[in-house]
């Protein structure tokens, strides 16, 4: 140890100050180096430089075997034909595991019949192996066709000390890419299988759907989610922009539909005092407060054409300008838009952009309705009882049954309101059949009524059916008899009828 200490020493004590100079440089190439085939180029680029050679490669061995993975030449330009090099003298330094100098390899003998040596007129040569251990695990090779002074043996000393330099770093770098493309793997492996944030199912179409999600989230691309009502179109978007480099800044979602197209633009857009009747002072636009996070238009088929023009700017351009105002601002955000409607036909009947839809489609996502993965009920319906109460309530096999076997029209949202509707009236811990009341579904009553007025709602049909009875009232819900008389006297608008 100590003698191997006093000739690494003596080969520092014998580098000039250019060589020096150059290891200077090197050194910071190999500690700021992550990718190995960049850092074999720059490395070959500085060697070439130091040691005046016209080129110069890196030979990667496996198994007794060599590659070229790098040639570079003076220019600092990838050398593309490899045959320009020798091979015999890549296969000496492998088969002596020896540095190799040749001032004129033309005058040796032994050199100079190597074929690949005459024929491309090889005069100077300097080759030193990199190990690890007692294993070659790679070469450096530079040559010229011209009588190089600078290929020494003060030069090889360069470069049998820069050979173990590389190998440290090399094996580092390896590692770490080894670590990287490990890391990719089981990130991979885990957006195959996981579920998307806030959204249960692990059927076939919601795994699928759980990869598009996981593999348009990491990038900028404007998103397109279409499917029927009820399916989850703003739980997917705020999936991606949790999934998203933006996950720590702001999520806005903005329903488009059924408002009227000044408050909706002056929403968005925002508006300067003065712009119009009300306008007291100034106020941002939801996309200006979304700046550098993710905006979500939900029902984006609903905006008037005039809208249209103005959203295409933002999506393009990057830019709003407040109502009231001649100012451009330039902001960064995310758009992500939503509908239920059938967008290409809305272009066919001159209701929508075409060059909107194409600047909102990038990239498409379609919901599957419930219907189409009836298996994730089971465990749709224990997550919603879960959260809808407090009681460990239980389902029958048979009403599970039921669930699993209706079609579902208005898709996870129906099937949620029915559950909050059984749990009312289910006064034990386990929910029968009876407990289940589907009728037909109407999303835009349903989505704007309450819990409430469905109760009241189904109570007083049922006293109709039964001519007030409460007792068979109650034998038809599932109820006892106090809880009727209960809600009469709470809403004595029932009673009163």
């Amino acid at each position: 140890m100590e003698k191997f200490r006093k000739e690494y020493i003596a080969q520092i004590k014998g580098l000039t100050k250019e060589q020096f100079e150059a290891l200077e440089q090197i050194s910071l190439i190999l500690n700021t180096a992550t990718y190995k085939d960049s850092l074999i180029e720059s490395v070959l680029d500085l060697i070439i430089d130091v040691v005046n050679a016209e080129r110069g490669l890196f030979a990667n061995i496996e198994n007794e075997q060599f590659e070229i993975i790098s040639a570079r030449n003076v220019e600092k330009e990838k050398v593309e034909d490899l045959s320009e090099f020798s091979s015999s003298l890549i296969k000496r330094i492998l088969e002596t595991k020896k540095s190799m100098v040749y001032h004129d390899v033309q005058s040796d003998p032994n050199l100079s019949q190597f074929e690949s040596v005459m024929l491309h007129n090889i005069k100077s040569v300097l080759g030193v192996p990199i190990k690890k251990d007692e294993d070659i695990w790679g070469i450096i090779l530079v040559d010229s066709t011209k009588n190089r002074k600078e290929f020494s043996d003060e030069n090889l000393l360069f470069l049998n000390f820069l050979s173990n330099l590389i190998s440290l770093s090399l094996e580092k770098i390896i590692n770490l890419e080894a670590l990287k493309d490990e890391n990719e793997i089981l990130k991979n492996q885990v957006q195959s299988v996981n579920n998307i944030p806030e959204m249960i199912g692990d059927s076939k179409p919601m795994l699928q759907l759980s990869k598009l999600v996981t593999k348009v989230a990491v990038t900028d691309a404007t998103v397109l989610i279409t499917g029927e009502s009820g399916t989850g179109k703003e739980l997917v978007a705020k999936a991606i922009h949790k999934l998203s480099d933006r996950v720590n800044n702001t999520f806005i979602a903005q329903f488009c539909g059924s408002i009227p197209d000044t408050l909706l633009e002056s929403e968005l857009f925002g508006y300067k005092k003065g712009a119009f009747t009300g306008a007291t002072k100034d106020k941002k636009g939801l996309l200006e407060i979304t700046d550098k996070g993710t905006f979500f238009l939900d029902e984006i088929a609903d905006i008037s054409p005039s809208l249209q023009a103005k959203l295409l700017r933002v999506i393009e351009n990057k830019e709003i300008i407040m109502l009231g105002d001649t100012k451009v601002k330039s902001i960064d955000v995310r758009i992500i838009a939503a509908t239920n409607k059938n967008l290409n036909q809305l272009v066919k009947e001159g209701k929508f952009r075409e060059d909107l839809l194409y600047r909102l489609n990038v990239f498409p996502i379609k919901l599957p309705t419930l219907a189409e993965r009836v298996e994730d009920i089971a465990l749709l319906v224990k997550d919603f009882l879960s959260k809808i109460n407090d009681r460990q309530i239980t389902v029958e096999s048979k009403t599970l049954k039921l669930l699993e076997s209706y079609s579902w029209p208005g898709n996870v949202r129906q099937l949620h309101n029915v559950l909050k509707r059984a749990v009312i009236l289910c006064e034990g811990n386990k929910l029968t059949s009876e407990h289940i009341i589907i009728e037909e579904w109407d999303s835009t009553s349903l989505e704007n009524s309450t819990i409430k007025n469905m109760e009241r709602q189904m109570l007083k049909e049922r006293l109709e059916k039964f001519s007030g009875n409460k007792k068979l009232t109650a034998q038809s819900l599932g109820v006892s008899v106090r809880w009727i008389q209960l809600k009469l006297k709470e809403d004595k608008f029932l009673s009163d009828e």
